[in-house]
């Protein structure tokens, strides 16, 4: 009786969870080209990864696999972590989306399992026990891939949107110590701010003495960007610059008066062409029309 129990103990121990992943990983090692060629077929099948060749998703498989198993082994997701983001950078911008990614993670699982299926199909206790040790683990993974590819991809959009915000209002040099910042489109309180902090940049760098805002091709100012407006010429004031705005629409001085913004605050003009002739003028230019050369006269 006591031998009956002391094998049931060594068997029971034989198949604990982590006893169950190191046969587990033993497999997938065994039949690691099988299964990796298994998979890549796979994923050509469903049309995944097709902004990569054949051999690129081969090679990529190969690695992804290898590390699969290192953390089914080891239970350590460092190292994924650090390929997958790698990996994210470089198909990100071949346009790669996300569910191909998760796509390819999950044809993985699936192969897997049925490897799994088929090495323990006679033995459906064992099979249930081989699965619930992969289960959770697999899960981790994909989790793990997925994660990463989505933070990967959102910093690439930021990156974008940040970009794009700086084309959207350049700092121009027109001459020395003049700058001219164009707005075109809709102000949101956090272009706002990034328009600020160009401007700011800009008259350091520049050493800028007077800065132009067109505000031509904005259609509308509410009171929380007029605010920020204000704030733009203060900081500018503090660092040594005059703002001078210029293209405000009658709606927009309207709304300006209305909501009680200090215009003694803004030196005002009309146009931007208004606009920089006044600049030129407190910078100390004189600006002169060029007429014809006058003709030579003829010598008899």
């Amino acid at each position: 009786m006591a031998k009956q129990e002391e094998a049931t103990f060594i068997q029971s121990a034989a198949e604990s969870p982590t006893a169950l992943l190191r046969e587990l990983v033993a497999h997938l090692r065994q039949n690691r080209t099988q299964l990796r060629e298994e998979w890549a077929r796979r994923i050509t099948e469903a049309g995944l990864l097709t902004a990569m060749s054949r051999e690129e998703v081969f090679a990529e498989a190969t690695t992804v696999y290898d590390n699969y198993v290192a953390v089914l082994e080891t239970g350590s997701v460092e190292a994924l972590e650090a390929y997958a983001r790698d990996l994210s950078e470089r198909i990100i911008p071949r346009g790669v989306e996300t569910h191909e990614v998760l796509g390819i993670v999950l044809l993985l699982r699936d192969v897997l399992a049925r490897s799994l299926f088929k090495k323990y199909q006679s033995d459906i206790a064992l099979l249930n026990r081989v699965l619930d040790a992969y289960e959770p683990a697999a899960n981790r993974i994909a989790n793990t891939v997925g994660v990463s590819f989505v933070q990967e991809r959102e910093r690439v959009i930021r990156q974008q949107q940040e970009a794009i915000r700086e084309l959207s209002t350049p700092v121009l040099q027109v001459r020395a110590r003049l700058l001219i910042l164009p707005i075109i489109g809709v102000i949101d309180p956090q272009r706002a701010r990034q328009l600020t902090e160009q401007l700011l940049r800009g008259i350091r760098s520049n050493r800028a003495k007077v800065v132009v805002i067109d505000i031509t091709g904005v259609p509308a100012v509410d009171a929380t960007i007029a605010n920020h407006l204000v704030q733009a010429v203060d900081a500018s004031r503090l660092m040594g610059a005059t703002v001078i705005v210029t293209g405000l629409s009658s709606s927009i001085a309207q709304t300006l008066v209305t909501i009680g913004v200090d215009l003694a605050k803004m030196k005002t003009v009309g146009d931007l062409q208004g606009g920089i002739e006044e600049a030129e003028r407190l910078l100390g230019y004189k600006v002169s029309r060029v007429g014809e050369a006058p003709a030579q006269e003829e010598t008899g």
